[in-house]
């Protein structure tokens, strides 16, 4: 079982011990200490949800979150801890990697530690903060100090007054420049969301204690790419102040793609005779399959690891693994069925370098007919097939055991997100 359905099957435990729906409804809020949440499960391990995917059911159902509030307590209340990532546009930055570093392999990042001395020694993070003279200073875990603040409730401008009392907390890195503190986070899972507490305590400890400008940086590393992201708080008393100052990307490989070579690798295409007899995909982000794939790389993972590292349900770790089987990346491991590793397909395609990488991906994509001839109808349209044509075209296609027609329509979405995503490649 899973740590998010382990955590699950706890909290409606923990609800209806303590009569929180109840609690919430006349007070507001809940208070919760460590030592309950220990009688079900452990505290660390059931407060961790660094995005909403995982949010435990009772809470989801009911517009709850949860923060921690000192070393021992947390707080329920229907309060939004949760920001969207918006979506970078920005072209790739090209940043050479120092010949001279032979430590630290710029083609095999596999943690959040490495990503951030990648972006460090690069020069990577002095671009995009426009400092001089910036070092790593703090990071690990710490105390949080003891600060108070207001948060808005969900879907409303009422707000909920919150007192923290020395939680722990951890920053990934921390680097000082001549003007200012630049205090990281980092993740080399892909997500939709951020909890803003990861940003906005080690922001209210650190500017208490320095003069500095204080900036909450957010790095994301993925398929070659960081994404980098600056937030700043419109009001420090305020967790909900919260607003995207900049973003960039960055790559240490060429990642230029032009339209000539997307219409080449269509055309030299030799799509496959027959469906694969498996799932047909349902998982819009292809992105998120490249990641899986990256977890994937060093070692093999169940369902219950997968499903812990992304903060997934388990039903989109079904739908992520079983796309990834349906393109040959990566297989289930015949002596342990629920066990997931690469291919040597697989293998391969990460090995390459970024350009060649993205091709590879999109010519096993295309390898099958339906979206092949979604792409084709692209072309000659200059625009998106209807959803009605895609299914058309799946239909044609002999795919294996779509079922109903409203099931049709969900898969053309993933059809046409990853057609997407391939035209998206194209940088000029």
């Amino acid at each position: 079982m899973s740590r998010c359905s382990t955590n699950k099957d706890a909290w409606e435990k923990l609800f209806e011990k303590y009569n929180i729906l109840e609690k919430i409804q006349s007070d507001g809020y809940f208070k919760i200490s460590s030592k309950q949440i220990n009688e079900y499960r452990e505290a660390r391990l059931m407060t961790k949800f660094d995005n909403s995917e995982c949010i435990p059911k009772i809470l989801k159902e009911n517009n709850l979150s949860i923060l921690p509030i000192s070393s021992n307590t947390y707080m329920i209340a229907q309060f939004n801890t949760y920001k969207k990532f918006e979506k970078c546009d920005k072209e790739i930055e090209r940043i050479d990697f120092p010949p001279y570093i032979q430590s630290l392999d710029s083609e095999n990042i596999t943690s959040e530690a490495l990503a951030l001395n990648c972006a460090y020694i690069t020069n990577m993070l002095k671009d995009f903060l426009g400092e001089e003279g910036l070092v790593p200073t703090v990071s690990g875990k710490m105390g949080s100090g003891i600060f108070s603040f207001e948060i808005k409730k969900i879907d409303s401008d009422e707000k909920i007054d919150v007192t923290v009392e020395n939680s722990r907390m951890e920053i990934d890195g921390g680097y000082e420049g001549v003007n200012s503190l630049a205090l990281v986070e980092a993740k080399n899972v892909i997500s939709d969301d951020f909890l803003v507490r990861q940003l906005y305590y080690p922001y209210r400890l650190w500017k208490s204690k320095i003069q500095k400008d204080v900036r909450p940086i957010f790095v994301v590393y993925s398929n070659g790419i960081f994404t980098i992201y600056e937030y700043k708080f419109n009001d420090i008393n305020e967790y909900s102040s919260i607003e995207l100052v900049k973003s960039k990307k960055y790559s240490i490989e060429e990642t230029d793609i032009d339209l000539g070579t997307i219409q080449d690798l269509i055309n030299e295409i030799n799509t496959l005779a027959e469906e694969p007899m498996v799932s047909f995909p349902q998982a819009n982000s292809f992105e998120r399959v490249i990641n899986l794939c990256e977890l994937l790389e060093n070692s093999e993972k169940n369902k219950e690891e997968i499903t812990e590292l992304y903060e997934f349900v388990e039903r989109q770790t079904n739908y992520y693994t079983d796309a990834a089987i349906y393109l040959g990346l990566v297989r289930k491991n015949g002596k342990r069925t629920k066990t997931f590793e690469l291919t040597e397909t697989g293998k391969q395609i990460l090995k390459l370098k970024y350009k060649a990488r993205q091709l590879a991906f999109a010519k096993l994509i295309l390898s099958h007919k339906v979206f092949y001839l979604t792409i084709k109808k692209y072309f000659e349209n200059v625009d998106m097939p209807e959803p009605s044509e895609i299914v058309k075209f799946m239909k044609e296609c002999n795919l294996y055991k779509i079922g109903s027609d409203s099931t049709y329509y969900r898969r053309a979405s993933t059809i046409k997100a990853w057609i997407d995503w391939i035209i998206n490649l194209i940088t000029e």
